[in-house]
């Protein structure tokens, strides 16, 4: 007799696409509940501290919400000099995060929560260059409104992936979900994955 993939239900806590596209290319079947808390950092808070404290804190509090559920929660940043580069308010700012990442490397940081049967968190980082960039092409970028809902104002998995040289890690942590380790994860939680399965 195999594990039955209704038992426990999956409920991912946030809105983005890119998360739900990342889940859905394993197989797994979940629902979308997203978590809207503050996000600012505290006073002296690290960016490695401040990532693992959102997706904690977004995982208890979709969990509240679904008894029995495996809540599965993440939060990305990116970092640059020790600054936590969110998503850009408006184009302007879009323009000077691009500005001040071309032609350098930053640090990718997610961390993922479970908040469910068993409680956990992990947090994964990935360096990424960007190529040098021209005016005209920050320009250009920032135009096709791409930046604007991105954590440090672009998306490598579209447009944005042609300002990148090089990554040192997990693509699919800078896309929004590091996968590797966040299926570890769900085998810990003893969640079937599509692959454990029998009839």
């Amino acid at each position: 007799m195999g594990t039955s993939s209704v038992e426990t239900k999956l409920v991912l806590a946030s809105a983005s696409p890119r998360r739900q596209a990342l889940l859905r290319q394993l197989g797994l079947t979940f629902s979308v509940d997203p978590a809207e808390l503050d996000e600012r950092p505290l006073q002296g808070e690290t960016a490695r501290d401040y990532v693992v404290r959102i997706a904690r804190a977004k995982a208890a509090l979709v969990a509240a919400r679904h008894p029995g559920a495996l809540v599965l929660a993440a939060d990305t940043t990116v970092v640059v000099d020790e600054t936590v580069l969110g998503k850009p308010k408006d184009a302007d700012e879009a323009r000077a995060m691009l500005t001040r990442l071309s032609g350098r490397e930053h640090q990718v940081m997610s961390a993922v929560a479970l908040d469910g049967a068993e409680r956990s968190a992990l947090r994964v980082e990935t360096t990424v260059r960007f190529r040098p960039l021209t005016a005209e092409e920050i320009e250009w970028y920032v135009g096709t409104g791409e930046p604007l809902d991105k954590a440090g104002a672009y998306g490598i998995q579209g447009m944005g992936g042609s300002l990148v040289l090089s990554i040192d890690g997990s693509y699919s942590n800078v896309v929004g979900l590091p996968l590797a380790e966040t299926i570890g994860m769900l085998k810990l939680a003893r969640f079937p994955l599509p692959w454990d399965v029998r009839p």
